[in-house]
């Protein structure tokens, strides 16, 4: 167990009723011992990424802070996938899901370990995780890179929309 540290969980989903899972996976991410909720962003819609043959997805991220260092939130995590139904395997990459939870940035760290890579290797790359992001942590630093509002404003995140 560490000390608290603020960690920011990218959600997405395309299966089911992908915006009332990620809406319970609030819920769960906020139950985790040691954790609790600080932020939600709202959820957003956009198009499938890497395999484009699927329906859109729904995305939103998590801002919350825990006691649980960053391979016990990752184990925690994917214990949330599964519970939602989420089985994963090396065919499904940027397939469709009903759930994927990604660890975007854990505080400061930078952790490139086997299953775990902080901060998310492509996240300066991907509107539909930073427009969520920005929305909740506007001053976010992804380290190595720099702000995570300039990567976003270095896009064009027209494939990204706020849901309601």
């Amino acid at each position: 167990m560490s000390a608290a540290t603020v960690a920011l969980i990218g959600l997405g989903g395309n299966l089911g009723d992908a915006a009332a899972t990620l809406r319970q996976a609030f819920q769960a991410l906020d139950a985790l011992p040691h954790t609790r909720l600080l932020r939600a962003s709202r959820l957003y819609r956009s198009r499938a990424w890497g395999r484009t043959d699927q329906p859109d997805f729904i995305n939103a991220v998590a801002m919350i802070e825990t006691s649980l260092d960053a391979r016990e939130l990752l184990d925690a995590m994917l214990a949330i996938e599964h519970e939602a139904g989420r089985e994963r395997s090396e065919d499904d990459r940027w397939g469709p899901r009903t759930l994927d939870l990604d660890l975007l940035l854990y505080g400061d760290a930078v952790i490139d370990e086997p299953g775990l890579h902080v901060p998310h290797p492509r996240l300066h790359e991907r509107s539909f995780a930073l427009v969520p992001l920005v929305e909740v942590a506007p001053d976010a630093m992804i380290p190595g890179i720099g702000s995570a509002r300039a990567m976003l404003a270095a896009m064009e995140p027209t494939d990204v929309e706020a849901l309601g």
